[in-house]
């Protein structure tokens, strides 16, 4: 959407962002549930397959729900950002039908047998099954290393000439590891490197990764973007809007992994309120984490909103707020973790994150199940590790309910 002036704030942006010229002066997107569009004269249909002119021809190419999310996404991400030489920064975004979909147009439309990635860890369960067993069938390989230690990070990309791709998720899942995106995407660029960062757990709102000359940035839209857990999701985003519009776009066809007009009509209106969503969430988050940091059954608490956290001045530096996900173990272990999680009143228990309710689960026997216990424990995954996704419920009700399952 162009706009008369420019929008300074991201509220502003995530509601007036986006096509809204629609049919019949709608005021809001409306669901565009059909599989194929229509050619006035069968010249027209030949010049969209071609390329030669802009439109609409079968919803696994694109859609005009989709257009909306994609555009909101990306003017979130580029908010206040400009491009090398002063403007603003313009991406392209691709919706996908899950975070997993849109992680393997990322990886696929980028990566050729023989090459490698350097990654962090711990991943997210997903990530890590899917770039070991996946990919690594198609003759891609991958190394997972402690990239925030910069010297290693910089020793194995000299030393291993096929890496094409340094994979950032940042804060990780579970363990809320922080990776310095500034300094790895620094490194990886003097190097010729391609940077790509899941920024699922901060949101554009609280972190930008395209202000660290990253290439790509993806995102479960399933979690905060969405924010009330009602539709699966996930986007691509890049800058070389030519890679994106060639090469990125052909793969997004050919895979397959395109959303839908009714999960996309969701994303739009959960993006609406993410401003204001994330403040609660971050606020909340605060007091969560100081409350069980406190607390005589909890052995160590993992939240960069603590001094004792060793990534929080990473933290600091890239995100305007630590945020709202964190993970804990209790003094007892994995017993006592189970007779927590079952003594819960309130808080839900349940995989996924970023809505409006708080979500507790376990990553080792859940979202992590796919991963070796002996990569877990190295990661830092444990088998007593708890993951929380502080919700936006009064805050004294979610500490009564922590408190209560804790005695």
């Amino acid at each position: 959407m162009s706009n008369k002036f420019p929008l300074t704030g991201i509220s502003s942006v995530a509601i007036h962002s986006g096509n809204k010229n629609f049919s019949e002066a709608s005021h809001l997107p409306p669901i565009y549930a059909t599989s194929t569009f229509t050619f006035d004269t069968a010249d027209q249909g030949m010049r969209r397959f071609a390329g030669q002119e802009d439109g609409y021809i079968y919803t696994r190419w694109g859609n005009p729900t989709f257009t909306v999310a994609e555009e909101t996404i990306a003017a979130l991400e580029a908010f206040n950002l400009k491009d090398k030489d002063g403007k603003p920064l313009q991406l392209k975004a691709f919706l996908h039908a899950s975070g997993q979909a849109a992680m393997t147009t990322m990886f696929m439309s980028n990566l050729s047998a023989g090459d490698t990635i350097l990654s962090h860890f711990s991943l997210y369960g997903g990530t890590h099954e899917f770039i070991h067993k996946v990919l690594g069938q198609t003759g891609i390989k991958t190394i997972i290393a402690d990239l925030r230690d910069l010297n290693v990070a910089e020793d194995i990309i000299k030393n291993n000439p096929a890496i094409k791709l340094v994979h950032i998720e940042t804060p990780a899942n579970p363990t809320i590891q922080c990776v310095d995106i500034d300094a790895v995407s620094k490194i990886a660029k003097q190097h010729g490197l391609i940077v790509t960062v899941d920024n699922t757990f901060a949101t554009p709102y609280l972190q930008q990764p395209f202000l660290y000359d990253v290439d790509f940035v993806f995102h479960s839209t399933t979690k905060f973007l969405n924010g009330h857990g009602t539709a699966i999701g996930g986007v691509l985003v890049g800058k070389d809007l030519g890679f994106m519009n060639g090469k990125a776009y052909k793969w997004y066809k050919l895979l397959g992994g395109n959303a839908n007009a009714f999960d996309a009509f969701l994303l739009i209106n959960g993006m609406k309120t993410l401003e204001v969503r994330m403040e609660r969430h971050c606020s909340n988050g605060v007091i969560v984490a100081d409350f069980l940091n406190k607390h005589k059954a909890v052995a160590q608490v993992n939240y960069t909103g603590l001094t004792s956290h060793p990534d929080h001045a990473t933290c600091l530096k890239q995100m305007k707020h630590p945020g709202a996900m964190m993970s804990f173990e209790l003094k007892g272990g994995l017993e006592a973790g189970k007779k927590f999680i079952d003594k819960l009143q309130m808080c839900v228990r349940a995989v996924s994150l970023g809505t409006v309710d708080t979500l507790i689960s376990h990553p080792a026997s859940m979202s992590h199940f796919g991963v070796s216990r002996e990569q877990r424990l190295e990661y830092g995954i444990t088998d007593g590790l708890i993951r929380l996704s502080v919700g936006m419920e009064n805050v004294a009700d979610i500490l009564n309910d922590l408190d209560q399952a804790l005695a």
